[in-house]
Formats: C-alpha cells, sequence, structure tokens
C-alpha cells in the first residue's frame, strides 16, 4: 500500500542496513515527486561521501551528469563511451549551437544566418533559429551580419553541450 517514493526509499533503507561498500541502483529515483527526486540525489551524494561506490543506470541524463564522477554510455550491450562527463562533452565538443532571433523576415534572418562564415547549418525551433557552428566559431559575425542586412538582433545565445547531446550524438539509436 505505500506509494512509489515510500517503496523506492524503503528499498534503498533495506539495502543499506547492511552496510555495503558498493550499491548498484537502478533507476533509484523512477517514479518519485520532484521533492523525493531531490532527496534521493543527495543521499547518493551522501554515499559517496562516505567512500561508498555508487552504479546508477538511469535515463535521466542530467540528473546523472550532476551525480556521477564518471559515465559509461552503452548500448545494445556494447559500451560505446567510458569517462568524466567533461571527458564526454570534450568528445562530442565540436561543434557548437547558437539560438538566434532577430525582427525581420525569417526566411531572410536564416538565408543571411547560412550565410555566415563557419555557420554548418541552421534549423528552426520554437520560434527560434538553431545554428550548428564550429568550435572556433567567433559568436560576433552573428550580429554584425543580421545588422549589415538590416535585421536587428533580438536574441543571441549559445546553448552548452550537455548529457543528453553527448547521449545522441554517441548512441545511434538502435532498439533491441
Amino acid at each position: 500500500t505505500l506509494s512509489r517514493g515510500m517503496q523506492q526509499r524503503l528499498g534503498l533503507a533495506r539495502v543499506l542496513v547492511h552496510d555495503p561498500k558498493v550499491l548498484l541502483l537502478d533507476e533509484p529515483a523512477a517514479g518519485l515527486d520532484p521533492r523525493a527526486r531531490i532527496e534521493i540525489r543527495e543521499l547518493i551524494r551522501e554515499l559517496g561521501r562516505m567512500g561508498k561506490t555508487v552504479l546508477l543506470s538511469s535515463h535521466i541524463l542530467p540528473e546523472l551528469a550532476s551525480l556521477c564522477t564518471r559515465i559509461g554510455i552503452i548500448e545494445l550491450g556494447t559500451l560505446l563511451f567510458q569517462g568524466t562527463v567533461e571527458e564526454a562533452i570534450r568528445k562530442v565538443g565540436t561543434e557548437r549551437e547558437v539560438e538566434v532571433a532577430a525582427q525581420g523576415d525569417p526566411g531572410k534572418v536564416e538565408l543571411v544566418l547560412s550565410g555566415v562564415p563557419g555557420v554548418l547549418g541552421v534549423r528552426q525551433a520554437r520560434g527560434s533559429l538553431h545554428a550548428t557552428v564550429a568550435a572556433d566559431f567567433d559568436l560576433g559575425l552573428v550580429p554584425e551580419r543580421l545588422l549589415r542586412e538590416g535585421l536587428r538582433v533580438t536574441l543571441l545565445r549559445e546553448r552548452e553541450i550537455d548529457l543528453e547531446d553527448v547521449f545522441l550524438r554517441v548512441t545511434k539509436g538502435a532498439t533491441a
């Protein structure tokens, strides 16, 4: 009759009673409300501080990025990457993504943006353009080119590569 969150807590408590050196946790935050997720994350961090080895399996990648010192990405039983989150981001970090919005004809904005040296591709998403650019791209080129064409920039923001980007670039989306 326990809620999912209480079942998760009880399961973890039952394991911790034996004071194991290594814990293998499969989706420990699955089905939990936000407060319970935070509590589980803090507990896992505390276990790490206590010197315990915690192996986590989860599909909640931002959570893993904030909890783990090392990660492994597995697809169809094959280990595709292992290392730190920072190493994973560097591995796929040969490109950057920039979000751009400007006043004026969106088609013209896209055309001008596509012609900027170092812009590798442009796509529309949620009312703005997302440009994939080279790692050494000079962000100052974007407003300069758009202004030259009479287009006023209303948004220019670089999106950082995260663990979800790494996962999508490393895996092929294969299913068993």
